[in-house]
């Protein structure tokens, strides 16, 4: 078996000799996996639908003692479990994609390139799950104050779809949001720009990024703006200090 994959990594073409229909036959081909890894996930996430809607509805839970979920149409239920399926398929595809996408590139990437490239995408997976987490967590107070924002008069009836659309949006937020050191440690690698520049422009810094948090929380709530804006900072100073590292080696 070692022998045969010997033999097809050597038969494959170099990228420099590939043509362009070639180029598109390897694409269309990881396509295809990423594709039938993505429905076979999703078909997963189908079948164990009420474990998996018990655990996006625990920060609910935690603020309501009902906890329950109200549909007001025949269809919701079914909408509600295919959607459940296609976040949970396309979330659990993703290292898939990430592998594929770089199973694509790097045989046109340079030695430097590539001893740069595992880190980065590795620490983007890190980054983005601990971002997720991070919301899933705060998602409870985001729901006390938005709760509570009302007054007392008010009685919280939730939809499960727009429960669930807030919820993944706050998580692909903080996914995405994580990604910051990711962009800013690639940009001085690259030398857009310099640590000593970033340094110099902290106090800018703290402002765009507390507004941008502000801006992009889809909840609104006060506790999640704040959750996201301190990683950001941190962030921001860790990437200062990796650039200074990165640029002595």
């Amino acid at each position: 078996m070692a022998l045969r994959l010997r033999e097809r990594i050597s038969r494959r073409p170099s990228p420099e000799s590939m043509t362009l229909v070639e180029h598109l036959t390897e694409l269309r081909q990881r396509v295809m996996v990423v594709v039938f890894a993505f429905a076979v996930f999703a078909v997963f996430c189908f079948i164990f639908y009420p474990h998996i809607l018990n655990f996006l509805k625990a920060p609910y839970c935690h603020v309501s003692r009902h906890c329950t979920l109200y549909v007001t149409g025949p269809l919701d239920p079914l909408s509600l479990r295919v959607e459940i399926a296609g976040y949970g398929g396309l979330f659990l595809a993703s290292p898939l994609v990430l592998w594929e996408l770089w199973r694509f590139v790097t045989p046109g990437l340079y030695s430097r390139e590539k001893r740069y490239a595992i880190p980065f995408v590795a620490s983007a997976v890190v980054l983005f799950c601990a971002g997720g987490v991070l919301a899933y967590y705060t998602f409870p107070h985001a729901l006390r104050f938005l709760a509570d924002i009302g007054g007392p008069s008010l009685q919280q009836i939730y939809d499960p779809t727009r429960y669930l659309s807030l919820l993944v949006a706050l998580i692909a937020v903080f996914g995405f949001t994580f990604e910051f050191p990711v962009v800013l440690v690639g940009l001085e690698l690259a030398g857009v720009v310099t640590p000593a520049r970033l340094a110099s422009s902290r106090r800018w810094a703290i402002v765009i990024l507390v507004t941008v948090a502000a801006v992009i929380t889809p909840s609104g709530d006060p506790f999640s703006m704040l959750a996201l804006a301190v990683p950001l900072y941190l962030f921001y100073e860790l990437s200062i200090l990796l650039g200074k590292l990165l640029r002595r080696s």
